[in-house]
């Protein structure tokens, strides 16, 4: 009876190490989403294109408290900023949260907030750049989210990027194929995605946020940011050991680059590759994600099969 009494905790043990992602219910028509900001504060006036597409698809739209409130930079003070996520969060007829836009100041605010009642009832979060913040502490809440167009951009994205986050919600099906790109490193590979904005993800190290990277795959992205920089932060990466068991790494858009007067001497390509030589993963460059138009919608935290051949590379959830 010990024996069997020991294996017994074993087996519960075990069960309760696995890590099992939540996925937040699809959208129905007739749900209501909020738009809210967490960091760069911003206006009412410039939501009207972001609140007819979100019409479009049958949906309603709350405005949280937070659009219009100004503290210096950000959309009113950490306090104001929390309470607000945190309204709409608790909220039972919200049932997603668009981010306005980022900038930064999430990380500002994700300590005031409770995430008791949320995971027990979880919703989308959607929005990239600085609310990488909250894709990396919800995925290790294993809550997944949803990392595409904020409202502050829908104006100037095309018309594939606002379909593919239409679809994400819906939860149809999301599926990429890239153009072949020569420094590809070509494999296969199967995981959980996980990522974000690099220099949010290089900021969050050593706190209760940080990335996990273990048997999944990595996207990274990045905007206005120096070569030596991007080296700094992805050798950190490395150093933190996020790469020992990562399955497969998604390189997406790497927006208006700057170098020194004396050049770093690689590309964003070249620094990557570098960095991961010793690593056989493979790896697929300029993915259509990031601080781009067409921002194409990821969802962190759903495992995704990874394709990169000679001809092209095949993303599919």
């Amino acid at each position: 009876m010990f024996r069997i009494y020991l294996l017994l905790l074993f087996l519960v043990s075990q069960l309760q190490a696995q890590k099992i992602m939540i996925i937040p219910p699809n959208l129905q028509k007739g749900d209501t989403i909020a738009i809210l900001a967490t960091a760069r504060k911003n206006n009412a006036d410039n939501l009207k294109p972001a609140i007819n597409l979100a019409k479009s698809w049958g949906l309603n739209v709350v405005i949280g408290k937070t659009i219009g409130l100004s503290d210096h930079q950000l959309a009113g003070t950490d306090e104001q900023r929390a309470a607000d996520f945190q309204d709409m969060m608790d909220k039972p007829n919200i049932k997603a949260i668009w981010c306005v836009r980022g900038g930064y100041g999430t990380a500002r605010m994700i300590e005031l907030v409770d995430f008791s009642k949320f995971k027990e009832k979880p919703k989308w979060i959607i929005g990239f750049s600085d609310v990488t913040v909250l894709h990396s502490h919800l995925n290790k809440e294993n809550i997944a989210t949803i990392h595409g167009i904020m409202p502050f951009n829908v104006e100037k994205a095309t018309a594939e990027a606002e379909e593919t986050l239409r679809k994400a919600l819906f939860g149809e099906e999301l599926k990429y194929t890239v153009p072949f790109q020569k420094e590809n490193k070509l494999g296969v590979a199967e995981g959980e995605l996980v990522g974000g904005n690099l220099s949010i993800l290089y900021s969050m190290m050593g706190s209760q946020s940080q990335i996990d990277c273990k048997g999944k795959i990595l996207f990274i992205e990045d905007l206005d940011e120096y070569l030596y920089h991007i080296d700094r932060m992805i050798l950190s990466l490395r150093r933190c050991g996020c790469f020992e068991g990562l399955q497969g790494m998604v390189v997406g858009s790497f927006t208006k680059m700057h170098d020194n007067e004396i050049p770093w001497g690689k590309n964003v390509h070249e620094i990557v590759l570098d960095i991961t030589k010793k690593f056989s993963f493979p790896i697929v460059f300029d993915f259509p994600s990031g601080h781009i138009h067409n921002n194409k919608t990821l969802i962190f935290g759903k495992k995704v099969s990874l394709e990169i051949n000679q001809k092209e590379t095949i993303l599919k959830y």
